[in-house]
């Protein structure tokens, strides 16, 4: 990368997006992990973490559950949406050798927060897009963590993964100088030019965490390296973690524009039998918040005192998906 090109990709970019935080919120590295405050006894715990250019509030209304205590990952170099608690320290925290804003980096903070501070038995990781690849390489750096852990993928980049191609074909017109450029110019034109296009139909919620989605990093070298490393990653990265998953979900979505659909597919169906693949219904990458009744319900996560799943797990068809669904919430 040439000099000029970093010195004007680590200028900062400002904060446009926070939310009123109930809980505290600990520094790890160049990352942070956040607690909410739960008002009952906690009988699950949920770790969230967000995916490229989002950040963790992705998952706050999902697991809105008095009795849910929700641990929220922000990715190393994003930008803590929240407005409340001061970040401190985290006492617990030990030194990452990985460079910042990497997958392999976030996959540590993921690890540290796993091993520390869940506490209850009943623990799922909910991973979105890039999430889902720092929930797998954590995994791979620390598979013991994982024996009772469920895992939900959505819409995930995966091993032999690719982004979609118009995607692709965009981002190979961008030079590094030319990030700052591109940022001020998304960020000043309105979403609605462009967002039904990469985001489908659009809601509320959809509309408050994506209209400054390239506001959500604390400056453009994040930007350039986490795409730089997701596609190596997914170029890299090959099928043999899926045997470290012992139990979870991929939440696949019927049309997706920023990665491509057929290739995170056929990645899944490498996992095995004991993990769901549901194909859902969902027109777009951002399947939860399009319509969050295709995440199984809490209830199924493993039972910690037993060596087998809470129920037999399956591929399934969206036939099959819909009928789960209905079941869960009847």
């Amino acid at each position: 990368m040439q000099a000029s090109h970093a010195r004007k990709l680590i200028k900062p970019i400002e904060q446009s997006f926070t939310e009123m935080f109930s809980g505290k919120v600990f520094t790890v590295g160049k990352a942070a992990v956040s607690i909410r405050n739960h008002s009952s006894q906690a009988k699950h715990t949920v770790i969230g973490v967000h995916g490229f250019l989002e950040n963790h509030c992705y998952f706050t209304q999902l697991y809105h559950q008095s009795t849910t205590e929700l641990i929220l990952l922000t990715c190393s170099n994003y930008h803590v949406p929240v407005s409340g608690p001061i970040p401190e320290p985290a006492d617990w925290e030990v030194p990452i050798k990985y460079l910042e804003a990497t997958i392999e980096y976030d996959a540590c903070v993921l690890n540290q927060a796993l091993a520390n501070l869940p506490t209850t038995e009943n623990i799922r990781i909910h991973g979105h897009s890039r999430g889902c690849a720092v929930i797998l390489q954590a995994l791979a750096f620390r598979p013991e963590l994982f024996g009772k852990v469920e895992l939900i993928l959505e819409a995930p980049a995966l091993p032999g993964g690719k982004t979609h191609p118009l995607v692709s074909t965009m981002l190979e017109s961008v030079s590094h100088g030319m990030w700052p450029w591109v940022v001020r110019l998304i960020n000043s034109t309105p979403s609605s030019s462009y967002g039904q296009m990469f985001f489908g139909k659009t809601n509320e919620r959809k509309k408050q965490l994506l209209n400054k989605m390239f506001s959500a990093t604390k400056d453009h070298l994040t930007i350039v390296r986490n795409i730089e490393n997701l596609f190596a990653w997914m170029g890299k990265a090959d099928y043999s973690v899926y045997k470290l998953m012992k139990h979870g979900t991929f939440l696949i979505p019927k049309m997706d524009r920023i990665l491509d659909r057929d290739l995170m597919l056929k990645s899944a169906q490498n996992s095995p039998n004991a993990v769901r693949i549901i194909e859902t219904d969902g027109m777009s990458h951002f399947i939860s918040l399009d319509d969050d009744k295709w995440v199984p319900d809490l209830d199924s996560l493993p039972n910690p005192l037993s060596n087998k799943p809470a129920k037999q797990r399956m591929k399934l068809t969206p036939e099959q998906a819909k009928k789960l669904s209905s079941s869960s919430m009847a």
